[in-house]
């Protein structure tokens, strides 16, 4: 099987509200997002794409668009931790994602593999598809999700 992988980071914050330690507080991470991508290698003369399974380029737009501009300087906030929702819509413009599950890392990978998984699928009509997607929250923490295939 042949892939490709593409890196990009965001920043964001997030709590995890009955953490029994320091992450049920406010505060913030550089993540880093990888994305695995598999498809058939585009074989046409004369386009800017032959001989690739998608250009690194495009991988990055379509990730920036769906998902890392959407969440980058973001709060992450658990639908259902209304003390901190409510502090944030008191905020005048301040950018707030509403995730229906707690933000652990191991959800928000979750989360992010369903967005991109619609965003990058059978995009040339190559059977491309999202392969596997690692966040990383720290540079020694991180959640791994792979395609059921």
């Amino acid at each position: 099987m042949l892939t490709i992988t593409r890196k990009l980071e965001f920043d964001a914050g997030h709590r995890i509200p009955d953490h029994k330690s320091q992450c049920r507080n406010l505060h913030g991470h550089r993540y880093t997002l990888e994305i695995t991508l598999v498809g058939d290698i585009v074989r046409e003369e004369g386009s800017s794409d032959n001989g690739m399974i998608m250009d690194f380029s495009d991988v990055k737009a379509l990730a920036k668009q769906h998902l890392v501009d959407v969440w980058d300087h973001a709060f992450l906030a658990y639908a259902k931790d209304t003390v901190v929702r409510e502090f944030l819509e008191s905020l005048p413009g301040h950018k707030t994602v509403i995730i229906d599950s707690i933000p652990t890392v191991e959800n928000l990978a979750r989360t992010a593999f369903n967005i991109l998984r619609a965003a990058y699928k059978d995009h040339y009509g190559t059977g491309l598809r999202l392969h596997k997607l690692v966040l990383h929250e720290t540079p020694n923490c991180w959640a791994e999700i792979t395609a059921d295939e």
